[in-house]
């Protein structure tokens, strides 16, 4: 197994979805629904079970948890409010958005300590009152190989709070500006790049620094890796929005089928030199503004052998 590719992962299944209000002002990836609320939820309902029979097909374990919030809109986005570390670490982080405060859950923790090893847990959330934020995986795209955070700069990524996560759990920070096409900041890190064992899915082209970009690129390639550069366009699509696991036959990369078919035949083989590709299909829940990468939270955690 990789330790950048997680074998297990945490899922959070949706009750009342709906794109959020309270994070549409800086989440350009959001769209409108034209349908009543109770039909988009069942079609977030049927997506989601869908991905995890899919995922639990290609020999995935997935640990599913209901959602039973009336104002929990993007609980299906588990990776922004905790995340497991190699070594026995989990961390809690503080949310921009005041109803995404509301996905933090502590049956999560608690079966993460019941069947995962777990020496600590590190709750950042506190610090919310005080305006620092640090939305998790989505925030951050972490190289468990090399150590790195790779991190776009936005105010859901608080700099200060930053130093004290790296400091604390071993990480290099690595910050950068990256915009679209119109000149906007990307809203989260992990919309922009996936990092796997072998492969890096990143739009080079958004990273308007051409010294910054050439110095990522670099490092990215370090440990022998390939870099899929996407273009604006594909990012759009949520091309940069995967993650990347491990089966029991290899690695395998999860991605929308909206990310999938934004992919060149170029790309795709580049891509299944490394890792077979795994897409599933979620439209209405990418209308929430994330996609594949954010609704799985990968446990880097040891399992207990009770």
């Amino acid at each position: 197994m990789s330790i950048q590719a997680p074998s297990s992962v945490v899922m959070i299944r949706p009750d009342q979805f709906h794109p959020n209000p309270q994070t549409a002002g800086d989440n350009v990836f959001q769209t409108e629904l034209d349908t009543d609320a109770v039909t988009i939820a069942a079609r977030a309902q049927s997506e989601f079970d869908q991905a995890v029979e899919t995922l639990r097909e290609a020999g995935i374990e997935v640990h599913v948890f209901q959602d039973h919030g009336a104002d929990t809109p993007d609980s299906v986005f588990p990776n922004n409010w905790f995340s497991t570390h190699a070594g026995g670490s989990i961390a809690i982080y503080p949310m921009y958005a005041q109803n995404r405060r509301r996905e933090r859950r502590a049956d999560v923790i608690e079966l993460l300590k019941r069947d995962y090893r777990v020496q600590e847990v590190i709750d950042y959330s506190g610090l919310e009152p005080d305006g620092l934020y640090l939305e998790g995986t989505g925030a951050m795209v972490i190289d468990h190989l090399t150590r790195v955070a790779y991190v776009a700069r936005s105010h859901r990524a608080d700099p200060i709070l930053l130093e004290r996560f790296c400091t604390q759990f071993g990480y290099e920070p690595v910050v950068f500006d990256a915009v679209d096409q119109n000149g906007v900041p990307v809203y989260h890190t992990n919309v922009l790049m996936a990092i796997g064992t072998k492969i890096v899915m990143i739009s080079l082209e958004m990273i308007p620094d051409t010294n910054r970009r050439a110095e990522i690129a670099r490092r990215l390639r370090e440990p022998d890796r390939e870099i899929i550069d996407l273009t604006p366009a594909q990012i759009h699509a949520f091309a940069g929005n995967a993650i990347e696991l491990s089966s029991p036959e290899g690695r395998v990369l999860a991605l929308s089928q909206c990310a999938f078919d934004a992919l060149t035949t170029n790309q795709i083989n580049q891509l299944e030199r490394s890792v077979r590709l795994l897409h599933l299909s979620i439209p209405t829940l990418e209308s929430a503004g994330g996609s594949v990468r954010c609704m799985l939270a990968g446990i880097h955690l040891s399992k207990r052998t009770h």
